[in-house]
């Protein structure tokens, strides 16, 4: 089975970091979001991967080649940002056979056996989430075999709770390029984009019988406070440690808490929801739902809620800061700087 992974977008409520860093490759407790759903995507079996890329797409080209080397994938630019059925049309090339869908902008835990045990009257399997704030998402809404019968896009009225998470399986290929043909022939939608989502309307117009799955949880990583949620709950579903080549004094740490390898902290209250990555240096602060990036410096902060860069120096601060890397941010009022 292939994968199909649309990782073109610009980032932009990541920024300042994604201007740096393609968002797939923002990290979170300590690994490239990219890098938790492959390994998820491996250990189900997928053995090949269609990469839709387009901005920074050399740094996910070195990336891959580094982290995963023995890793078929194949690379296809979307030069235009024309929504997401216009990105999974440059996959058809090699969409021989079924496909798993999905986007770097979230992490989820789903049982993905449908997509092998699937029997022969289903086209398809969409993955859902049941959500009280329905207004905020595209919903899934079904009849009573489970089956969908539309896709309404943030509704007014509670037409259904069950939110499109992103993630689906496609049997019947031809049919879904059929659909998103279809799609890219009609007019764009409000934003000017074109939606996979009708795509799969299309295919349920024609008679296509698309199976809803429930996933167990789903975490945001397209923004910085996503991306600290999500942080909090890998830490607590077994992410936390502190590595034995970390140097600690004079540390108070109240769990979770992922402290790597050389990393020097000294008088310091480190959590909750602490990521120090890496070579990371805190002096004399006190750092909550807070990461730090791969060789950084805090010293003399209070910071919570804040993402500070790989490299970056954050000096003297009390309060949040979104720092991206190699950045330097001084309180004023400080005597001197690190």
């Amino acid at each position: 089975m292939k994968a199909v992974i649309p990782l073109a977008g610009k980032g932009t409520r990541l920024r300042p970091h994604t201007h740096l860093l393609p968002k797939p490759l923002v990290r979170v407790a300590g690994r490239p979001v990219l890098a938790h759903l492959l390994d998820d995507l491996l250990r189900f079996g997928v053995t090949e991967m269609v990469f839709i890329v387009g901005h920074l797409d050399e740094v996910i080209r070195r990336y891959m080649a580094e982290a995963y080397p023995d890793l078929p994938v194949h690379y296809v630019v979307q030069a235009v940002q024309d929504g997401t059925a216009g990105a999974v049309k440059l996959a058809q090339p090699y969409a021989d056979g079924e496909l798993l869908i999905l986007f770097a902008d979230t992490l989820f835990e789903a049982d993905l056996s449908p997509a092998r045990t699937l029997s022969p009257e289903w086209s398809a399997v969409i993955w859902t989430r049941e959500v009280e704030d329905y207004w905020k998402y595209g919903v899934v809404v079904t009849g009573a075999d489970g089956a969908m019968t539309r896709i309404v896009e943030k509704p007014e009225q509670p037409v259904s709770r069950l939110a499109n998470i992103g993630l689906y399986h496609i049997r019947d290929s031809a049919l879904l390029f059929e659909g998103i043909d279809h799609v890219l022939a009609s007019p764009a939608g409000a934003s000017g984009e074109y939606y996979l989502t009708d795509a799969f309307q299309y295919m349920v117009d024609r008679g296509a019988r698309i199976r809803t799955a429930p996933v167990d949880s789903w975490h945001d990583c397209g923004s910085p406070e996503g991306l600290l949620g999500t942080n909090r709950h890998l830490l607590e579903r077994g992410g936390a440690a502190v590595s034995v080549a970390a140097r600690l004094r004079d540390c108070s740490l109240a769990e979770p808490v992922l402290v790597e390898a050389d990393v020097v902290a000294e008088g310091s209250v480190l959590g909750p929801n602490v990521t120090l990555e890496r070579g990371a240096r805190v002096v004399g602060s006190r750092l909550t739902n807070t990461i730090v990036g791969a060789g950084a410096r805090v010293e003399g902060a209070r910071l919570h809620g804040s993402l500070v860069g790989a490299g970056a120096v954050v000096w003297g601060v009390e309060g949040r800061v979104n720092v991206s890397d190699h950045s330097v941010v001084e309180a004023m009022g400080a005597n001197e700087g690190p």
